[in-house]
Parts: C-alpha cells; structure tokens; sequence
C-alpha cells in the first residue's frame, strides 16, 4: 500500500477479483522445516492415522514445536496444504476470512462469491461471507488440510465464532488443523465424544530422551548420556527450554546452571534469559536483541535506523545463521521474525532495563515505515508509541481505503483508540470520518454522538485554523442526517454542493440531497432535475448507492406522474447498479418490488421483499429521509400483498423514526395516510416471518454462529435476556421451536445464505 497526497472521497469502493488489501505473503506460506530439525515420527504416525477426523487441535504453551511439527506433517500428507498463520491484526473477521479464502482458493478455486461478500463492507459476516465460504470449503473436490497456525492471537468474537461455524464444513478427506496455546474455538466437547478430533498437547509434543540427545548435537553440543538426561529432567523434554539451556552452555555457561527447572514457566524462562544467557552474550548482541524485540518484522535496513546502530544489518544476518529462534519470513532472507517465546521474553527484559526506550523505538520504526511506503505499519508503531498526533494524520489517511477493503473492525480500532486518547481534538476530518462510518453501519446513536461532536467544532473560535475540506464533507453529513428537517437540509445541502465546488471536489452526492429536498418540500420537478444531474455525471463522480439512489427516487417520480413503465426501467437500472458493485440497497429493492406488483408478478415482489428485510436493519433514522421514505414503499407492497402484519410492522418503525425526525416534509403526510389505511384494515394479522423487526433481523445472522446469547448480546451490546426475547420473537414467527429450525427456515425463506 502505497502513501499517496489524493483526498479520497467518503464511500467511494472498488471491486476487484481477489481480496482488495495488500496480502502479507509470509502468513500463507508453510514454514520451512530447517535442516537437522527433529523428527518427531510417533507424532507424524498420529496425523497420519488420524484422516477419519477432520478437526486437528494442536495446544501446547509456546516452544513446544506446534508449528514445527505441523510442517513435518505438511511434507509429507498427500492432502493440499492451505496454511494460514494468525497475528494480532486478524482479529478483523474479513481480513481473517480474506487470508483463508485466499489460502483455500491457491488449492481449488472457491468462487467469485466468496471474494465478493469479502470485499462488500456492508456484508454480514455470519450471514454471507462465513456461509459462502464454508459452502466453498465443503465443496472443494481436491483433499485439502487447512492449517491456522497461532489461533491464540484471535480473540474478536466474531473472528472465533466464524471458525467455530467452518469447522462444520470440512469436507470428507481434508483436514482443519488449529494451533496455539490455548483451546481452539471449537465446540471441543462435542467433537471429543463424536470422536471428531484429533487432539495433541504438551505432553505429546514433549521431546523423548533420544529427541533431547539429537536436538542438542543439532545445536552443536556434544554430551553425554548423563548430561543429557540431566537437561532433559529439568526441562521436562520442553524443546525451548532444551534449546535455550544449549544456547547458554554454547556460550560457555555450565551443566549445573543450565535450564534450571523451568518446564515451560514464562516467568523463570524470563528470568533464566535475563540472568544467565543474556548475560553470556557480547553487550552490542544483548542491546540488539532487546531492542529489536518491539519489532514484529526485521530487515538489516529497518534495523539500522531502529537502533541507530551502524552494522546492526550483518548483526541481523550473523544470528540467522546461528539461531533457531530467528525465524525467516521469505524465500530471500530478507525479513525474519523472533520465536514468539523469545520475543516475548526480549520484551520484558527491554521493559525492565529500558523502559523509557521504548516508545522512542517504535516511533522510528513508524518513521522508517511510513518513509518506505508502508504507512499502515507505521500506524500500528505510531500507536504502540502514543504517538497521538502521528497516528491521527495515518488514519485520516488510510481509512478509506480500509473501508473500501472491508475492513471495518480494523477502521472501528483505529478510531476507538484514537478517541480514547483525545485523538479527535484538532483533527476534524477524523470526526466526519467516524461520523460517516456510523452512518454507513446503520449505528444511529453513535452517529449522534459523533454528529454533536462535529457540530462542535464548526463553531469554534476564532483561533481554531479552519480546515475548508472538512468542512465541506461535515455539512454534507448534516445534510444526511437531517436533524433539523427539511428546511435544514435543503440549506445544507446547498451550502455542501457550493463547498464541494470551492474545495474542487468532484462528488455528485450534494446534488442528490439538493433533490431530496425539494421533493421532500413538494418540488417534485425540481428535485427531478438534481437526480437527472446525479446520472449525467462522469462515473467516477458518483458512488454506486449514489447513482442507484438518484434512480430510484426517479423511479418513485414516475410512479406519481402514473408512467409505469418507466419506473419499472429506473427500478431495474438501480438495481443492476448494486448488483454490478455487489451492494444492496432498501430503497432500490423497494421500488422494484413496487413495480413488480404492479405488472403482477407477486413472485418477483416477494423476492425483492425479502431482499429488502436483510439489509433494512443498516436503513435508521441516521438517515431518517431514506429509512422513512423506503419503508413506505415497502408497507404498500406488503398491503397489496394482502400482508397486513408486515405492514403494520413497518409502519411501527416508521412511527419510531419520525419521533427522532419528525419534519420530514412531504414523507409526515404519506405517513399518516399509510396509517389511517392500516387502522381501516380490518383483515387477519397473524404475525409470519414479514413482521420481523429491524432489531430482530439484526439479531438473525448471529444465530447462525455458535454464540451463546450473552456472547451474542456482548458483541452487539445488548443484554443477553434482550438478545433471548428477540430470538424467542424469530422462533415465534418464523414457526419454529429452535435456534437452529430458526436457521435451516431462514435459509429457506432466503433471509440468511447457506
């Protein structure tokens, strides 16, 4: 990813075949098996016996030769290997799921589908990408082992619930192998007394006598039986700690004070590095390997201008030589990584010696980053550093581009921190920014919050420099938001098309709120014209939803003037707009299934119904015009359907949107004839899958996950005995009697894939 001085656009996206973010390569290739490492047979004889279960649990504490072990077995099944090894910055569930589609797709390709509900930042994760592609796993034709190496690192919900999901999907013949120092996210029990799984732990990955004997000769030790037995008490067969006691006596320490009884205890290996090794080492060995700990990635160059240490580079290559616990991340011996374990340890000797250094390392390491092209790096070492100001200006850069790859946990990280350090103040982009993305979520009272914040700051005092750009974008925002009614937003949206047009920024959406107003004040010719201008622009002007919006409301135009068949036209061109950028739009649907109804194909108008329910949840009132306006629409298909509970369940929603919004033009009159009709109508309202609210279709998706309700209700900050009564509502209407009936009628009905 390269830097780049363009200001990008808000909710401008781009679709292409594959993931959009750059991938780090080294996460999806097997580590090599160095030479003289041990064998460990009895273990490969297990994996090798074992194909008749599917899930492979590989946990042990760090050292134990997890990753080692597997890519022994990688050589020589004859299953495909798609490996994935997991860090911190997985904890996204798309960039997670991006890594395993992309693993899976090099063995057999898994579909355009996948890549698309991947790269579609408004896609649901358990509803659309976790079934897409475990529909593609367990279709996959060609024996494959899915390995993911370092599964402790994800601790986002929604990251370990979607594996959970996949292990479900493993087809006959492959293989889903998870590794890492704690319990995979599996429902472990169950698959143990299915006799589903395969299990290998720290006494099993224990180095037997003879190993101990072979790895310390590797590590050119010459012992005898005695010694060795001696090492391999003490170590309890922990092959880190039979490494480490081999590096010390290596550097001329004695048996007797080697690996003293540590058996795999972080804090006495801390303390044994700390008290014994480091202190057998050259002082410039010791400064460069604590001080090269805060790095998760070395070069010879990053680590020059990291510790400001000439020759550090050779320092760099002379240890890839020398130890095992240097770890290569390329075919070029260019990039290295330190064993997790020892990192770990460096750390806290670095914390301990030179605590203050700290973040003056990590500062230059953003420094060389950000200089060498890779700025999102340097934000995650600007962030470790606290370097507020730095990682405000990295983010107003980057995020859109994020966005635009799907990555909104990554982007919600960044502005979360960034908030809780005050980052904001100073920085107004940054609050449009976070504004816009609460919008686009379908999060109203976030949006809010962030919305009194900008609000704020464009009445500043006179001493607060103005920053014109966002300000534009900040009045465009009031003018989606509508807070102030119509009034207000014909005004906004005014003043946003004149500030785009001194900013020279080329965006046609000031135009389509320019005509939303006045067809909102009753100007409907007017507001025709502004849509007309939406249409007529160049392409890269206008987003996707713009344009389909802009047709839509065209759409609605025709309908009132009784031309049909052109609203028909505008309905479909709107959504083959969405289908082509692989989004969806309530509005577009709505107008599709009105047309529909009206040429008579109920089918149709049902199908566009049901589209309509999955993404209405995103459609609040932080968008009260075109929330309101679509479930209108919607409500009248219903009643033409004779389906007057789904009506009545918009219309409920209708009402609570306008309690937030109430000037609302022209759409407060259409509402209260949509209500006066529903309170006349004196037909059956048995409540069916249509009266879903907005509140329980949210909920749906994750019903899919293997969440309990308070994990549920965590992760969407509810309580868990709200998340129960909104599942008890599904169970209700979709007439069923479980969580998992609730699912397989849901897929039926089309509200969830799978």
């Amino acid at each position: 990813m390269q830097d780049t001085d363009v200001r990008e656009r808000p909710g401008r996206t781009h679709r292409t075949r594959g993931p959009l973010f750059d991938l780090t390569v080294s996460k999806l290739l097997r580590p090599l098996v160095r030479p003289g490492t041990i064998c460990r047979s009895s273990l490969l004889d297990v994996l090798a016996n074992g194909d008749s279960r599917r899930i492979v649990s590989v946990v042990a504490p760090p050292g134990y030769g997890k990753t080692t072990l597997l890519s022994q077995w990688a050589e020589r099944t004859g299953a495909a290997i798609a490996w994935v090894s997991a860090d911190e910055r997985d904890n996204d569930p798309k960039v997670l799921l991006t890594y395993v589609a992309e693993a899976l797709d090099a063995v057999e390709p898994v579909g355009e589908r996948v890549f698309d509900a991947l790269a579609s930042p408004g896609s649901s994760v358990p509803g659309s990408v976790v079934p897409r592609l475990g529909s593609a796993f367990a279709s996959m034709t060609v024996p494959v082992a899915l390995v993911l190496d370092d599964v402790h690192l994800l601790h986002h919900q929604e990251c370990r619930a979607a594996l959970s999901v996949l292990a479900e999907h493993v087809p006959g013949g492959s293989r889903l192998v998870l590794a890492g120092r704690a319990e995979p996210p599996l429902r472990v029990a169950r698959l143990r007394a299915e006799g589903r799984i395969t299990e290998i732990g720290p006494a099993d990955l224990s180095l037997t006598r003879d190993e101990a004997a072979a790895l310390l000769r590797g590590a050119g030790l010459e012992l005898d039986a005695d010694e060795v037995a001696e090492l391999h008490r003490r170590t309890e067969g922990w092959p880190a700690g039979l490494y480490l006691a081999a590096l010390y006596l290596r550097e001329g320490g004695s048996l007797g004070t080697a690996a003293v009884s540590f058996g795999g205890d972080d804090r006495l290996v801390s303390q044994y590095i700390e008290s014994e090794l480091l202190t057998r080492i050259s002082q410039r060995q010791r400064v460069f390997l604590t001080r090269t700990a805060v790095l998760e990635r070395m070069s010879g160059p990053l680590c020059e201008a990291v510790l400001e240490l000439p020759g550090s580079g050779g320092t760099l290559a002379e240890l890839a030589q020398s130890n095992l616990l240097l770890v290569p991340l390329d075919r070029r011996g260019q990039w290295y990584r330190y064993h997790h374990l020892f990192r770990d340890m460096l750390l806290a000797e670095l914390n301990r010696q030179e605590p203050g250094l700290i973040p003056v390392l990590h500062r230059r390491a953003a420094q060389w980053f950000e200089h060498h092209g890779l700025p999102e790096e340097a934000l995650e070492h600007s962030m470790s550093a606290a370097d507020v100001a730095m990682a405000a200006r990295l983010v107003e850069q980057l995020w859109l581009v994020a966005y635009r790859q799907a990555r909104v946990t990554t982007v919600e990280r960044w502005f979360r921190w960034l908030a809780d350090r005050g980052g904001m103040e100073g920085r107004p982009m940054v609050a449009v920014l976070a504004l816009f993305l609460a919008v686009q979520l379908g999060r109203p009272a976030e949006a809010e919050r962030w919305a009194d914040v900008v609000d704020r700051w464009r009445f500043p005092d006179t001493a607060q420099p103005a920053d014109r750009y966002a300000e534009a974008w900040a009045v465009l925002l009031r003018a989606l938001m509508c807070r102030r009614g119509v009034g207000q937003l014909r005004a906004d949206a005014d003043e946003a098309a004149r500030r785009f047009a001194e900013e020279h920024i080329a965006e046609t959406a000031p135009a389509l709120f320019q005509g939303l107003a006045r067809v909102l004040s009753g100007d409907l010719e007017g507001g025709d014209a502004f849509f007309q201008t939406v249409l007529n622009a160049e392409e890269e002007t206008s987003t996707p939803e713009t344009v389909a919006v802009a047709l839509g409301e065209r759409s609605l135009l025709a309908m009132a003037r009784g031309e049909w068949d052109r609203a028909g036209i505008l309905a479909e061109e709107a959504g083959a707009v969405l289908l082509k950028a692989k989004f969806e739009g309530t509005l577009a649907y709505a107008v599709q299934a009105r047309t529909a109804l009206h040429r008579g194909d109920l089918a149709a108008a049902r199908r566009h119904l049901v589209n309509a329910q999955r993404v209405r949840p995103i459609l609040t009132y932080a968008i009260p015009h075109l929330a309101v306006q679509a479930r209108i629409e919607l409500a009248r298909v219903h009643l033409g359907l004779g389906d007057i509970a789904g009506a009545r369940t918009l219309m409920r929603e209708i009402d609570e949107m306008l309690r937030h919004r109430p000037a609302l033009g022209t759409l407060v009159g259409e509402a209260r004839a949509l209500r006066a009709r529903l309170a006349a109508e004196r037909g059956s309202a048995i409540a069916g899958a249509s009266t879903l609210t907005a509140a329980e279709l949210r909920v749906l998706p994750m019903l899919a996950t293997h969440l309990s309700f308070p994990e549920i209700g965590a992760g969407m900050f509810l309580s868990p005995h709200t998340v129960k009564s909104q599942a008890m509502a599904i169970y209700r209407k979709l007439d069923v009697s479980s969580r998992s009936q609730a699912v397989a009628r849901s897929r039926e009905l089309g509200l969830l894939e799978g």
